[in-house]
Formats: structure tokens, sequence, C-alpha cells
């Protein structure tokens, strides 16, 4: 039998919802863990990044 959808995968695997939950954690840790780490950056940090569109094209 070949599955036509996603859905159909899923409902033949056992502890389908634990994986489903575990999956769902990872990705809210690493979008938790990503929003951090630019929060946690200094402003100094993206000044160089942040005046680049307003500079001349002399460096290239």
């Amino acid at each position: 039998m070949i599955p036509s959808n996603f859905k159909d995968i899923l409902a033949h695997i056992e502890n389908a919802g634990v994986l489903q939950t575990l999956a769902m954690l990872i990705f809210i840790v690493f979008f938790l863990s990503t929003v951090y780490y630019v929060m946690s950056r200094p402003k100094k940090h993206y000044s160089d990044v942040e005046k680049a569109p307003l500079e001349d094209e002399q460096n290239i």
C-alpha cells in the first residue's frame, strides 16, 4: 500500500503522538534559543550590517 499523504504514514506508526510532541519541543527550543541569541547580542554587533545599505559601493 502506497500512502497517499503524510497523515496515512503517521497513522500506522506506534507512538506517533510522542514523536510529534518531541518534534514540536525541538522546534520550540531551537526557535527560543535563536531569539535569545539575537536579543542578547549588543547593538554594536549589528551596527555594520545595519548601515550597509546606506554606504557607497566603493569597496567593490
